[in-house]
């Protein structure tokens, strides 16, 4: 079952700085960084259920060949991506964040 994503206005930050320092390392591999990013989204919209509880109610799914994790919640209607972030820094920094009102 696909659900639909809403995602954390940071996290467009958060993936374009990481795309930008590996574009600086290497040509080609900020695309790639953005391509795992893509699929692992795409992946949790397919499957929520399938990546493991980080901790209640927050699920992580961990890039491949990155050392990247996206944080996201699910409810009945939707997942809710609050971060991606780098495994090794700042752990939790996300956490306090919060979904803007909808408009309406």
């Amino acid at each position: 079952m696909t659900l639909p994503l809403v995602i954390h206005p940071d996290v467009g930050t958060e993936i374009e700085e990481a795309a930008v320092w590996y574009e600086a390392r290497r040509v080609g591999l900020g695309i790639e960084f953005i391509e795992a990013v893509d699929r692992a989204l795409f992946d949790i919209a397919e499957a929520p259920g399938r990546s493991p509880i980080w901790s209640a109610p927050w699920r992580r799914a961990v890039l491949r060949r990155f050392p990247f994790v996206v944080f996201y919640e699910v409810d009945d209607a939707r997942v809710v991506v609050m971060a991606v972030a780098h495994a090794r820094r700042r752990p939790g920094y996300w956490v306090a964040r919060r979904m803007p009102a909808e408009p309406g």
